[in-house]
């Protein structure tokens, strides 16, 4: 099985890389991970709307440039549905099976996901209805991944 995660920006912290890095190590023996981190473009403070926007237009040309046209793209998003863990298990087990074990998921930098990468998405999915930083989103993609794939080989997991 393969999962690719396409971000947007990069760690600078080291306990966000250490959190990574060791979902990483924990999802070796369940899956294929590619973790693909586009730069993400300088926005000054008290921008624009049509700034943000042109920010994440750019941001989201990155990733559209790198995805193959039959890639299955979930993106994180705040208007996505929202699953509990074992729904999200078998929600994602089933999608593995229709796309040949390979799925990838989007994480936007700060300000979002440019309208363009929604549109190209197959489906969104929320992770909850706060706000996040986004590097905290992809420890918590890393997280709720390694708790599916648990759920789903019936292994015990945190309730």
């Amino acid at each position: 099985m393969k999962i690719t995660i396409y971000c947007v920006g990069s760690l600078k912290e080291s306990y966000w890389r250490d959190a990574v890095n060791e979902y990483k190590k924990r999802l070796g023996a369940y899956c294929h991970l590619d973790i693909v981190e586009v730069s993400d473009a300088p926005t000054k403070d008290g921008a624009s709307d049509k700034e943000i926007e042109e920010t994440k237009n750019k941001e989201g040309e990155k990733i559209l440039s790198r995805l193959k046209d039959n890639e299955y793209l979930i993106a994180l998003d705040l208007k996505g549905k929202q699953y509990d863990s074992v729904s999200l298990a078998k929600h994602l087990d089933a999608k593995l099976v229709e796309n040949g074990a390979s799925i990838s998921f989007l994480i936007g930098g700060s300000l979002g996901i440019s309208k363009a990468l929604l549109l190209r998405a197959n489906e969104s999915i929320c992770l909850g209805l706060n706000t996040y930083p986004h590097q905290l989103a992809r420890v918590m993609l890393l997280e709720q991944l390694y708790r599916c794939f648990r759920i789903n080989r019936g292994e015990p997991y945190h309730k």
